[in-house]
């Protein structure tokens, strides 16, 4: 229950309304999160901001890409207003850029692309062939066997299911270590219908870019070692694309993997495929990991 009661709270969220006097259809504002953690998550700006541009967008172009950059800390105790640019309406394509700004500074830019689906060429590569989510232990059964004591409800209007090592178990056992990281990721709780199609699709969207961020960068710490004991990190960059329509509440695999890691950044890409293994939606992340002295990881 208090997963559902969260996910309601981040669809309210998501929610975002036009701003006082922003009667020009371009001005937004999302606010802040109830929990008062600092920095705010990176994922739920870059969804209000989402959430923001779509609004903009006839139904008809659904969302196909998004990128974004974080430039500063958002903070828990101020709005974010979100000013919509709109930079090209076709008959097929739009494309929007958000600039999000927070008691007068600008702490996060997004571009979004809108596409009418239309025939052409198709494939995909195939998913990985990995376990069930139902056969999986929860994300806190698995933090329970590591830190040897029960780890109750996290309260996240999201679940995971990890099919390999987290980075608690590589930091233990070098033999763990890995550049790949498979998880299973859906929200918790049912996501209510929407008034149309295309605002249900861009809900989802939301919803993907809020719960992917979750997951990418503990990739680079499972491929060295090193727990979130002793690392902290944050989204520097941070790109979706979609490929075609799923449902944010029933199991997506996150199938990463991290080619490199240099100067404090770590690169992640990531290919989402629903449960009955079409490939919806790629990713690619780059983030900043610091990682305390005295712990310099294995790999």
């Amino acid at each position: 229950m208090h997963q559902e009661r969260a996910l309601l709270e981040l669809l309210g969220l998501l929610d975002v309304g036009l701003a006082p006097g922003g009667d020009d259809g371009e001005h937004f504002l999302g606010r802040p999160p109830v929990e008062q953690s600092s920095p705010v998550y990176g994922g739920l700006v870059a969804a209000q901001a989402l959430a923001a541009a779509g609004r903009t967008v006839a139904d008809e172009l659904p969302v196909h890409s998004v990128h974004c950059s974080f430039l500063r800390p958002g903070l828990p105790t101020a709005p974010f207003a979100h000013r919509v640019e709109r930079v090209k309406d076709s008959a097929s394509f739009a494309t929007r850029r958000v600039h999000t700004v927070q008691r007068g500074r600008e702490v996060f830019a997004l571009t979004a692309s809108f596409h009418r689906p239309e025939p052409g060429l198709g494939h995909q590569d195939p998913m990985p062939s990995v376990p069930d989510p139902a056969g999986l232990p929860t994300y806190e059964e698995r933090l329970t066997k590591v830190f040897g004591e029960a780890v109750g409800p996290l309260g996240k209007p999201y679940e995971t299911r990890f099919v390999g090592p987290l980075s608690f178990d590589a930091e233990k056992d070098p033999a763990l270590l890995s550049s790949r990281t498979q998880v299973w990721v859906r929200v918790k709780g049912e996501v209510p219908a929407e008034a149309t199609a295309g605002r249900e699709r861009l809900l989802h969207a939301c919803l993907l870019v809020y719960v992917c961020d979750v997951t990418m960068l503990e990739t680079v710490l499972v491929r060295h070692g090193v727990s979130w004991f002793h690392a902290s990190g944050r989204s520097l960059d941070y790109t979706v694309w979609i490929h075609g329509p799923f449902r944010a509440d029933d199991w997506l695999l996150c199938a990463h993997e991290t080619p490199v890691a240099a100067g404090g950044r770590g690169l992640v890409l990531g290919r989402v495929f629903t449960r009955d293994g079409v490939l919806v939606a790629t990713l690619a992340q780059e983030g900043l990991l610091r990682v305390g002295s005295g712990h310099g990881g294995v790999g």
